[in-house]
């Protein structure tokens, strides 16, 4: 890895490690960049995974003031995360990596069109929840929805943080910014456990892991401690911009291979 490269994975670590204290999605910055400097998808993806865990971890620990009295709760949402998260790996490391190329254009667009709609969701949240004042508590649909996500992002992790953002905003009564912790602490626990697998089993780039990891350790604590006070439509502008160069990216890509 040349010095430059580990200059612009050192810079979209910390991006991304902000964003994702935030608003999740950070890696829609991580995975585009890693693909254009010449990774592969499968590559990419577990390199980010293994990159990211320490910024998610930062993150969580900087939003632990809004869990206090909420960790027993936290704890069994995270166990519904930890086995959707080695379902996703499994997923990702016994399919055919043809197969992984060709749905990761489609999981990407996913993603940026959940980034989108994101503030139309809360919106209607928040809506709803003044009109009947009902207090909603965790259930069974709920632990169910964290494990379809968590097999998602241990399969790819970009927008998981949205996804659960929105399952718990409409599932729970508890304030955004108390789920927004809740929503780090999950994450981290994917990205954990689909990393420590990925480290022993799947192609890794180390030296990507190593930049990603300080970068994003650095970015989840700027994003717990000031993220809140960034404009949000920039930071969603932002990752709508490269979600959406990195789908014409790998598409164009397949196409032309």
């Amino acid at each position: 890895m040349t010095w430059w490269h580990a200059a612009i994975v050192l810079v979209a670590g910390i991006w991304a490690g902000t964003i994702n204290a935030v608003v999740g999605s950070g890696t829609l910055v991580t995975f585009p960049v890693l693909v254009a400097l010449g990774y592969p998808p499968v590559t990419a993806t577990t390199s980010n995974a293994i990159g990211l865990a320490p910024g998610t971890l930062s993150g969580a620990w900087g939003y632990r003031h809004e869990l206090k009295g909420y960790w027993r709760q936290t704890a069994k949402f995270a166990v519904a995360s930890f086995l959707g998260a080695i379902g996703g790996t499994i997923l990702l490391l016994s399919l055919p990596k043809d197969a992984f190329e060709a749905v990761v254009p489609i999981l990407v667009g996913l993603a940026v069109i959940l980034v989108i709609v994101q503030p139309r969701v809360s919106k209607w949240v928040a809506k709803r929840r003044e009109e009947n004042g009902e207090e909603h508590q965790a259930g069974p649909l709920l632990m169910f929805f964290i494990f379809l996500i968590g097999i998602y992002g241990g399969y790819f992790t970009a927008a998981q943080g949205v996804m659960l953002m929105a399952v718990m905003g409409m599932l729970l009564s508890e304030p955004l910014q108390k789920l927004n912790g809740v929503k780090n602490v999950l994450a981290a626990v994917v990205n954990v456990v689909a990393g420590l697998i990925y480290a022993f089993v799947a192609p890794i780039s180390w030296p990507v892991v190593l930049w990603l990891a300080i970068g994003s350790t650095a970015g989840g604590f700027l994003g717990a401690k000031i993220g809140r006070k960034l404009p949000p439509m920039v930071l969603r502008g932002v990752i709508v911009v490269v979600g959406t160069a990195a789908v014409i990216q790998l598409v164009v890509k397949q196409f032309s291979g």
